[in-house]
């Protein structure tokens, strides 16, 4: 039952208060019907209630430093910030919800508005029209708006207390832009089967986005319910997410001036002086720590913490993504959605010690300045600013320093998001690694020989590589390189730790052997990105070095970093004096893998401590937990299969795996893991079927065609040996491939044959 009364402006009326108060979901869902049945509550009554409310709570919220704060609230008024998330409202709401019904291939909605609410009908494989009822699909209210441009997304409850992401987005940018049209999340088909369907938990709010949308949130998961009831202090992202709680700040309603500053430098300043080119830091030394705020959500991160503070550093709340494939190009630019952090931290900016409020201002979060006038606060426009430098036309899009040096890149569908790494375009390197360049950015039409033509001409030449940073492109684009390079790498001091610390962390993906003489300078590095990657290989060394070698990392002051070393030293024997840090490390650990054990990879990590604890049991029930909170999990079934596997029981690892594909169907991992579950049972033309499914959905699969491959082989040898001259050239590492390749050829007496796999 919904009051008439109920309208638009006091909806909007209630969104502002809203996004003052400390509530829970639940409360907010109270206070709502409790306004929408009492109307008069929500004149004169309303604020002596949210008065009470706010004065139960034990900190100070958003709403306390705005009554002092005018200046800066009217900024943060601007800022994407304040839009992070909303109650549905007239003014809240950017989508069209008139009767409008949307499809994207066999998945479709119906927006629509009903009693002053937004409405959503979603179908999943069902027919759609004018005439569809609301029982071909199921409705919604929405609950919140979720960001606001270039998109503006919408959540609603699927259960109680979860909230989950409607496939469908609003793009907000003008028509002329493209804009002002409802489109989907993803431009490929998204099935029900599907683990980015949104109904799936890597759609889900509580999860996935609510801690960066929010001030002081808790996703307060319940590990054995698989339930939410997650709260926050301020419904949108407010001074409490950048300064903190700040209680001593106002004492018995009085200024203490003791408030903590997010951005102080005193007797300092960036100065051009005559000559430079560049400005250099005049003064005391910069404390930049205060980004570790702004990293807590302009990252790609875990978080390991049930909820964050201002004022605690980023590597003691989080564990990062360093800079790999497939998140970045081989030379560092951004590829997935990776946010900020591992851009900016490969910057020469970040390491001459700018920081994000040097061209950000601190309220509105808009640059300081228009065009290149943020740029030219440090770089001498005589010297940038001109044609000699851009070679491009005053004012043109070439002129722009971003367009050059922040290129863009699109993500959900229509953001568009510049690369912070500031890096100059190297066409040169473009066809050696596949990497994008900003040229063609804009002379789409052009190829990288021409632009590399252009950059020569114009600068006489381009700068070639250092030796370390081309082994570093080459180690991220998968090609070979000895273990000395790899080394080389992570002890240069010229290249950017990020960097290095993410050359370290991939001798695990390549299962490269490490020389504990080397482990040992890594573990004691003074950079904490460093120790972190060291932490994440720990199993990389035999058991008895592990314990030795990563045992001091347990009492590191960085949490992160503690968490994976416990990770790494489950079930290895340690010092009894080490035991007390192992067990405090290892609830830590335990806390972090149960904040995120609301999606598969969580629940896996824990079935995955147990299995190094020896606890069967234990690992068994994570791993059947995995499947049940998150079905299309694939290596849920994988690790499970394993485990039976075992135990010696290849009937339940056969009725796992094909659980799994059922489930999955487009899993490549699924039908490969079957087929070696086939070869182990004597099935090989099986086998063979199954390797060559997995093949198809993922012809990038170097290990894939390897076994595929060596499988034929024990059916018809020249058909392997065929098989795979078609395959190899599918793949940048190939010894492999090419040890294969020469073994068949001699195999089959074909000379020709082994010249050409001689020739890789």
């Amino acid at each position: 039952m919904k009051s008439k009364r109920v309208n638009g402006k006091w909806m909007d009326s209630l969104a502002h208060l809203f996004s003052k108060w400390h509530v829970s979901l639940p409360s907010l869902t109270i206070l709502c019907f409790l306004f929408t049945i009492f109307p008069s509550i929500a004149s004169s009554e309303s604020s002596k209630l949210l008065h009470q409310y706010q004065r139960d709570t034990k900190d100070l919220t958003t709403q306390d430093c705005v009554s002092c704060h005018k200046d800066q609230e009217q900024k943060w008024h601007l800022s994407d910030h304040f839009m992070a998330m909303a109650i549905p409202s007239n003014s809240s709401v950017k989508g069209d919800f008139n009767n409008q019904y949307v499809e994207h291939f066999n998945q479709k909605a119906h927006m629509f508005r009903q009693d002053e609410q937004y409405m959503v009908t979603v179908f999943d494989g069902a027919a759609i029209d004018e005439q569809s009822t609301p029982a071909s699909g199921e409705t919604f209210a929405v609950k919140y708006t979720f960001g606001h441009f270039p998109l503006q997304q919408y959540l609603v409850e699927t259960q109680q207390g979860r909230l989950q992401v409607l496939p469908f987005a609003w793009d907000s940018r003008t028509e002329e832009e493209g804009g002002q049209r409802w489109y989907h999340n993803y431009t490929e088909e998204i099935t029900v089967n599907d683990r980015l369907h949104w109904r799936q938990p890597l759609q889900n709010w509580n999860g996935m986005c609510a801690d960066c949308h929010s001030d002081q949130l808790n996703r307060n998961y319940n590990l054995a319910k698989n339930t939410f009831n997650t709260d926050f202090s301020a419904i949108n992202v407010g001074c409490v997410s950048c300064h903190g709680v700040m209680n001593k700040h106002v004492v018995d309603g009085k200024y203490s001036g003791d408030a903590k500053k997010l951005h102080k430098q005193v007797g300092g300043r960036w100065s051009l002086i005559e000559n430079a080119k560049t400005a250099i830091w005049a003064g005391e030394p910069r404390d930049n720590t205060f980004m570790d705020t702004c990293f807590a959500c302009h990252s790609l991160r875990s978080p390991l913490t049930d909820g964050f503070s201002a004022d605690v550093l980023f590597l003691d709340q989080f564990s990062p993504s360093l800079v790999t494939d497939p998140l970045y190009f081989a030379d560092g630019q951004i590829k997935e959605e990776v946010y900020v952090y591992g851009s900016f931290l490969q910057s020469k900016m970040y390491s001459k010690g700018v920081n994000c409020l040097d061209c950000h201002d601190p309220h509105t979060m808009k640059l300081k300045l228009e065009g290149n006038g943020v740029c030219l606060q440090c770089h001498k426009a005589s010297e940038f600013d001109v044609p000699s430098h851009h070679r491009h036309t005053p004012l043109s899009s070439g002129s722009k320093c971003v367009n050059c040096h922040m290129p863009n890149a699109t993500f959900m569908g229509v953001d568009e998001r510049r690369d912070h790494s500031f890096k100059i375009p190297r066409p040169h390197v473009s066809d050696s690694f596949n990497t994008p360049n900003a040229c063609l950015s804009c002379h789409s039409e052009d190829s990288n020989e021409w632009a590399k033509a252009k950059v020569e001409d114009w600068f006489d030449s381009a700068r070639p590589l250092k030796i370390n940073e081309e082994s570093l492109f080459k180690l991220r684009h998968k090609q070979d390189i000895t273990y000395q390079s790899h080394i080389n790498i992570i002890n240069d001091e010229s290249i950017d730790v990020i960097s290095r610390a993410s050359a370290l962390e991939m001798m695990l993906r390549i299962g490269r052997r490490i020389e504990p003489s080397d482990m040992r300078k890594f573990i004691n590095s003074e950079h904490d990105l460093i120790r972190l990657a060291a932490a994440r290989i720990g199993e990389l060394l035999d058991p008895q070095a592990r314990g030795e070698l990563l045992s001091p990392l347990l009492r590191d002051e960085l949490k992160s970093i503690r968490v994976a070393t416990a990770q790494a030293l489950v079930g290895i024997p340690l010092d009894q004096t080490q035991l007390p840090l192992f067990a405090s490390a290892f609830s830590e650990l335990m806390v972090s893998n149960k904040v995120s054990a609301w999606r598969g990879e969580g629940r896996l990590n824990i079935g995955r401590d147990a299995l190094k604890e020896n606890n069967l049991i234990g690992a068994e029930l994570a791993f059947k937990n995995a499947i049940d909170v998150d079905p299309y999990f694939t290596p849920a079934y994988v690790n499970l299969a394993d485990l039976y596997r075992a135990k010696q029981r290849e009937d339940l690892v056969a009725s796992v795996l094909q659980q799994g594909i059922n489930k999955s169907p487009k899993s490549a991992d699924m039908f490969y893991s079957y087929g070696l579950h086939l070869v182990r049972t004597k099935q090989l033309e099986k086998a063979i079927v199954e390797f060559k499914n997995a093949l198809e959905l993922d012809k990038s699969n170097q290990q894939m065609a390897y076994t595929y491959v060596l499988a034929l082989d024990s059916k018809d040898s020249l058909l392997a040996l065929n098989t795979l001259k078609e395959l190899i050239g599918n793949y940048e590492r190939t010894d492999s491939l090419k040890e294969l390749g020469l073994y068949l050829a001699q195999k089959n007496n074909d000379r020709e044959a082994f010249k050409y796999f001689q020739a890789y």
